[in-house]
C-alpha cells in the first residue's frame, strides 16, 4: 500500500463526527457567513406592552437612506461621530432599522444592557465587515 493510501486511511479511521456537534457547527458558520442575526432573549423583554422573545436582524436589507436616517438621528440630538460604527446612538438606529419587524429605535434602547450591546454589537460587526 502506498504511504498515501496509509495515511488516508489513518485519518478516515481517526475522525469521528459528533452530528450534535457537527449540527451546531454548521449553524454557528452559517451564522457567521450570514448578514442575519436572530437574538434570543434569555427572558421575554416587554415594551409597552408589546413582548418580545426573540427578534431577527437583516443587515443585507440596509440602505444609503438608512446611513442617513442614523445620521439624521444623530444631528437631531446633537451628538457628532468622527466613526459612525463606534456611535452608540448610530449603532442603534442602524439595528433598529434592520429589524425584520417594525421597531423603533426606543425599543432597542429600553431592553437589557446586554441584550442592546450583543445587538449593537451585531451592527458594529455589520458596518466594519467584521464578525463578533
Amino acid at each position: 500500500m502506498s504511504e498515501t493510501k496509509k495515511t488516508v486511511k489513518k485519518i478516515d479511521e481517526a475522525v469521528h463526527v459528533d452530528p450534535e456537534e457537527l449540527a451546531v457547527a454548521t449553524a454557528e458558520a452559517e451564522a457567521q457567513n450570514d448578514d442575519i442575526y436572530t437574538h434570543t432573549f434569555k427572558k421575554p423583554f416587554s415594551y409597552e406592552g408589546q413582548t418580545y422573545n426573540s427578534l431577527t436582524f437583516d443587515f443585507s436589507t440596509l440602505t444609503g437612506n438608512d446611513a442617513i436616517a442614523a445620521q439624521d438621528e444623530m444631528d437631531r440630538v446633537r451628538k457628532a461621530a468622527l466613526v459612525p460604527a463606534a456611535n452608540i446612538t448610530y449603532l442603534s438606529v442602524i439595528a433598529a432599522r434592520a429589524c425584520t419587524v417594525p421597531l423603533a429605535v426606543n425599543v432597542l434602547r429600553a431592553m437589557p444592557l446586554r441584550d442592546f450591546n450583543r445587538i449593537t454589537g451585531k451592527a458594529r460587526a455589520f458596518l466594519l465587515g467584521a464578525e463578533l
